[in-house]
């Protein structure tokens, strides 16, 4: 049995509300820097766009397609749509941007601790230049 319009823009929002609840989850994942939960919202950001998707297919390929904009009620609906979905777009740009500074932010600390790890494990020959030694102190007979 089809599916009317009516319940396809009720899927799709209802598909759209949830993928703003994963984003709001994304964002404090983010922020707290819980990397573990990252993978998993990653793959439920992935199936709510995945529905998003095929429910767009179905409502374009509907037989009454073109009383989305000629029925007000339905046209509606679909408006409340376009904009959640351009709140979740906005949200999602948003994660990304702080996803890449939260990156780069590992990335320097990291640079740091190598550098750090170098300092410490540097000795001097007996002509003056330096030399990076890993056993330090390790290798000492008594």
């Amino acid at each position: 049995m089809a599916q009317t319009l009516t319940e396809l823009l009720d899927l799709q929002r209802s598909v759209a509300l949830s993928l703003s609840t994963v984003l709001s989850r994304e964002k404090y994942a983010i922020a707290s820097r819980k990397s573990a939960d990252m993978e998993s919202i990653a793959h439920d950001k992935l199936g709510l766009l995945n529905q998003l998707r095929q429910y767009d297919q179905l409502l374009g390929s509907h037989t009454e397609r073109e009383l989305l904009s000629e029925d007000s009620a339905l046209n509606e609906k679909v408006t409340e749509i376009k904009s959640i979905i351009h709140d979740c777009k906005q949200e999602n740009e948003i994660n990304g941007e702080a996803l890449q500074r939260a990156q780069l932010s590992f990335n320097k600390l990291n640079n740091l601790m190598q550098q750090s790890r170098g300092k410490n494990g540097m000795t001097y020959t007996a002509e003056g230049q330096t030399r990076n030694i890993t056993t330090l102190g390790t290798n000492i007979k008594a």
